[in-house]
């Protein structure tokens, strides 16, 4: 059965938590790998506004894309430079490469390369007759701004709007400009609401693990999470 957007967004968040209480519990990303490329095929769906190929080891390509494109998708926890490598006897039914990347440290997902067959094609280097190989540098695509994330939720505290997205990633603006770096802000939100900072274990929190205790208070607090669209202004916050 096809899934919505809502519930591949809804499984996404599902797998990255259990993703990062494996790591918690000290399994090394290695080990995980098919949880990993799950994570990945989840989030090329929800960007792709797609559905995970029907059968199992579909040949070539995981994802078919809203537009019809059959997605070949590679998932990796390596820190850039890395290389990943794709099956070329089954190369020619793909329409489009998505390589991510799982930020491990952070616990989100990092689009690296998006591009049509052609172009991963050209930025490839082998062709031995069994595996292409492509080497990613950084958290960008070959052919300009990599797929926007979307917003699930989000939530306003005095001059601060904070937001989580699908990828995981957590987002904050103080009087509507962009905050970077994100988590001594979310300390101080967090401080100024009574939210833990520290796991039981006494270790400090991701900027995603802060984030989502910083929405999840708000949401308790308020009752619900208002969402904010942008552009938004300093009417819309709450204190």
């Amino acid at each position: 059965m096809a899934l919505t957007q809502m519930q591949q967004i809804q499984s996404l968040g599902e797998a990255l938590a259990w993703l990062e209480r494996e790591i918690g519990w000290g399994v090394t990303p290695s080990a995980l790998q098919h949880l990993c490329g799950r994570i990945g095929e989840l989030y090329a769906c929800v960007l792709t506004n797609g559905q995970m190929a029907m059968e199992p080891q579909q040949r070539g390509y995981d994802v078919v894309a809203s537009t019809g494109e059959r997605v070949s998708v590679k998932t990796t926890t390596q820190r850039l430079p890395a290389h990943v490598q794709f099956n070329e006897r089954t190369f020619a039914d793909v329409d489009r490469v998505m390589v991510f990347r799982i930020n491990t440290d952070e616990m989100q997902v990092e689009t690296v390369f998006d591009a049509s067959v052609e172009a991963a094609r050209a930025a490839m280097s082998g062709g031995n007759g069994k595996k292409f190989s492509l080497s990613v540098r950084s958290a960008a695509t070959s052919n300009g701004a990599a797929p926007s994330s979307r917003e699930v939720r989000n939530a306003s505290f005095d001059a601060h709007r904070i937001a989580e997205f699908d990828n995981g990633s957590i987002r904050v603006w103080t009087m509507g400009e962009p905050v970077e770096p994100v988590k001594p802000v979310l300390r101080k939100i967090a401080a100024s609401l009574g939210v833990e900072t520290r796991n039981s274990r006494g270790n400090e929190f991701n900027t995603r693990q802060l984030g989502t205790h910083v929405l999840d208070h708000l949401s308790e607090r308020w009752g619900h999470i208002p969402y904010v669209p942008e552009p938004f202004s300093p009417s819309n916050f709450i204190g």
